[in-house]
């Protein structure tokens, strides 16, 4: 079947490792939204962080969509929720409590800011408010009240130190949540219900258009829930081992204009 929906990762996919969107990247996806398909960003980032690659492609309205804290939140461009999966205040203490036990940073996620009750504010966290364009706030743990409406939660600290609380996570919290890392130094933990691949599937639902008219494109583990749902499953070219052995298709690299490539060869 003809390809009508078009779910595109953003770092490490659809921009370079500039974080810059090519001309040639810019050009193919307005030439498959031409032709009706349906292009949406997914990301681990709020929407904030993704409005810098909106504009030049040209996705505005409410007609246009795209998904948000790694599936937490599928939402038309002008913010009409469409899809949306929280964490409870009684998650967040189960959460925070077991970065304390591991040694690890945290913060959670809002859609507007980014708390810490880390006195001692990581790098990693000051460089995600950097890349998504939120602000930090410092709280005590008793400040972080069930008025929050928290959409993740995010252990943050350098590789190392994160690849060893990984190893040892609780397994009652892998049952619990959705838990995936993002980046060496980056593991998310959100609703069991929300990841990349149902907010697409629940998408595509409301739109009418069927799985094997999905085409995904992803580089790493927060991604595989959407290549491994779409009919057609992409893997760029620097994509993690295991997201190329799920995919149907492995494109180039994100500085070789994988993504282009791949709508080129499978939606055009």
């Amino acid at each position: 079947m003809a390809i009508k929906l078009i779910a595109i990762d953003i770092d490490g996919t659809l921009v370079n490792d500039q974080k810059q969107l090519t001309q040639h990247t810019i050009d193919t996806i307005t030439t498959a939204r031409q032709q009706g398909i349906k292009v949406v960003l997914c990301t681990g980032r709020p929407i904030t962080g993704v409005k810098q690659y909106l504009a030049p492609l040209d996705i505005s309205g409410n007609n246009e969509y795209v998904v948000t804290f790694n599936g937490s939140l599928a939402q038309t461009i002008s913010g009409k929720a469409i899809v949306h999966h929280n964490i409870t205040l009684e998650d967040y203490i189960d959460l925070e409590a077991a970065a304390r036990k591991g040694g690890v940073h945290f913060h959670v996620e809002t859609t507007d800011y980014i708390y810490t009750t880390n006195r001692n504010i990581s790098p990693y966290t000051i460089a995600e408010a950097f890349l998504i364009k939120m602000p930090i706030k410092y709280r005590t743990a008793e400040e972080i009240t069930d008025k929050l409406t928290i959409v993740k939660g995010m252990f943050v600290d350098e590789p190392k130190r994160l690849s060893a609380f990984i190893k040892n996570f609780p397994e009652v919290l892998k049952e619990r949540f959705y838990v995936v890392q993002s980046e060496p130094y980056f593991l998310e933990a959100m609703n069991k219900k929300a990841s990349k691949g149902n907010a697409v599937a629940e998408l595509a639902t409301q739109l009418g258009i069927a799985q094997d008219e999905v085409m995904a494109i992803g580089d790493q583990g927060n991604d595989l829930t959407m290549v491994k749902f779409a009919g057609t499953g992409v893997a760029m070219g620097n994509a993690i081992d295991d997201l190329k052995k799920t995919a149907q298709f492995v494109t180039k690299t994100n500085e070789e204009d994988g993504v282009a490539y791949a709508i080129e060869k499978f939606a055009l």
